[in-house]
């Protein structure tokens, strides 16, 4: 079977996901063919279409056809041409969004089911590849924590992202996540604007949040069920505020089976994108939602709202009640209080050089008929003796985790960098063969926490030792979150709590 079969397998699987129609089949399979410089002389006889089950394999064979053609270039990815060829295949955008509306209008979850499956099927949603990252629960006195190994997100430096943070807008698109994004080629490293991924293949769906629109696309590297990001129509900076409160909680009524969250807006405590407005949601339980409430919280003027602490490494206040519109002046009190708060006995510091350092991690779901919004006290504020910040990892943690502490993990999902896959195989195999550590340059990183494994369990077992290390970096991932936390869960935490708590009553 020639290249043919590989477009009319194509075809086929656009035609079986609903990505094109009947009357479509003519036109995709021509389309496919001038992209990738064939002249389509082998459909003179009928052809029958090769299986394109894996669609990753398909495109691969796609783009290795296409470079012979020279129909891609030298200086294009194949990543790139592989989008291009999805978004042929696809729905316009304002077909997108009046299915989308259509289905929403009737059930949100059938709107949601059909633009995750949309997404996936047209392989912007890269299964294949979230289908390889290593997941797994690990049991801590927190509760059980999720882990995940990401083999495809790179691991970025805490300064890094504090500067990324900060660029002005440049380019177009401006970033990562403007809708101007919807259909975009891409460019290489050589623009003068940098690199930026293809979304050919990117569709958006509108949803309301409260006082403007934004667009509803899923990511392409799921963390979590249908992870999805929710993005403002226009290029600004993050912020939270009281509207931010209120938005979050106009998405959860308009798709009251997602949960919907802010990373904080200020580096270090803050996520890899501060430079543009968004949220991130999905339909997942996360640890944190399901941790115990704790003492209830008095909360003057506000009678109505339901205040608890949570039982969680991170310092966190779960607020509910049966109308968004006071929660969200609960929620805005809590920040007002909290942004000017300092604690020097814990470390806390509002203001330095002009410089706010507090601020709050928002999640909003509903609870039945009410409504409910975690807000996590956060504090960026650095030392001499913590530059990457106070309530940040501790330097003896980052050969596991040594990113910002963002919403996901937050809510008690590790996202892990992929060059612990090797590393813990390496550290896995030493251990079993009670070998030098620091000899190996896959497990020296890790030499010291693995010789406290020793220490404390003597021998290891082939069988074991995988699950072993997997427990244990959970461990790790539970002295991260607490790490995080502003008010520790010891004495001297406690009672730093309940003087911040007073200032609320």
């Amino acid at each position: 079977m020639g290249i043919e079969a590989t477009v009319e397998g194509l075809v086929a699987y656009a035609r079986a996901h609903g990505l094109i129609e009947a009357a479509d089949v003519a036109w995709a399979r021509n389309t496919v063919l001038d992209l990738v410089g064939c002249d389509g002389a082998g459909f003179a006889q009928p052809v029958a279409p090769r299986d394109a089950t894996s669609i990753d394999a398909t495109l691969a064979n796609l783009c290795a056809f296409a470079r012979t053609q020279g129909a891609l270039t030298a200086g294009e990815e194949d990543d790139a041409f592989a989008c291009r060829i999805m978004g042929a295949l696809m729905p316009r955008p304002s077909e997108v969004v009046r299915r989308f509306e259509e289905l929403r209008a009737a059930d949100p979850r059938r709107a949601t089911d059909w633009f995750y499956a949309l997404s996936g099927d047209a392989n912007f949603v890269r299964r294949a590849a979230i289908a390889r990252d290593e997941k797994w629960c690990a049991p801590t006195k927190w509760g059980d924590l999720e882990i995940t190994i990401n083999l495809s997100k790179p691991e970025k430096d805490p300064r890094a992202i504090a500067r990324a943070g900060r660029a002005r807008r440049s380019g177009y698109p401006a970033c990562a996540l403007c809708v101007d994004n919807v259909g975009y080629g891409g460019r290489g490293p050589a623009s003068p604007w940098g690199a930026h991924p293809a979304r050919h293949n990117l569709r958006a769906a509108p949803v309301d949040a409260g006082d403007e629109t934004w667009a509803l696309q899923y990511s392409p590297y799921a963390y979590f069920n249908e992870h999805c990001i929710a993005v403002a129509p226009v290029h600004r900076p993050m912020h939270i505020d009281a509207t931010t409160f209120r938005r979050l909680l106009a998405l959860t009524e308009a798709l009251p089976h997602y949960f919907f969250g802010s990373n904080a807006d200020l580096p270090i405590v803050g996520g890899s994108i501060l430079s543009h407005d968004h949220f991130q949601g999905g339909r997942h339980t996360f640890p944190m939602e399901r941790a115990p409430e704790g003492d209830r919280v008095a909360l003057a003027g506000f009678p109505d709202v339901e205040a608890h602490t949570v039982v969680w490494p991170l310092s966190v206040l779960r607020l509910r009640a049966a109308d968004p519109s006071r929660l969200v002046q609960a929620a805005d009190r809590v920040l007002e209080v909290w942004r000017d708060y300092s604690d020097a006995q814990a470390g806390i510091v509002a203001e330095s050089d002009r410089a706010r350092h507090n601020t709050i991690t928002p999640i909003a779901r509903r609870a039945g008929r009410a409504f409910e919004l975690d807000l996590v006290l956060r504090c960026n504020v650095t030392s001499p003796e913590a530059p990457w910040g106070v309530f940040h990892p501790t330097e003896d943690l980052h050969h596991i985790k040594r990113e910002n502490i963002g919403l996901i993990e937050v809510m008690g999902l590790a996202i892990l960098p992929g060059r612990l896959k090797r590393e813990l195989a390496a550290l896995a195999r030493a251990l079993v063969e009670g070998s030098d550590l620091a000899a190996d340059p896959l497990c020296a990183p890790h030499a010291a926490w693995a010789e406290g494994l020793r220490t404390r369990y003597g021998s290891f077992e082939e069988a074991t030792v995988r699950e072993l290390l997997q427990r244990e970096v959970g461990q790790v991932f539970a002295q991260v979150l607490e790490c995080a936390g502003v008010f520790k869960w010891d004495d001297a935490g406690r009672a730093a709590q309940a003087r911040f708590l007073d200032r609320l009553a």
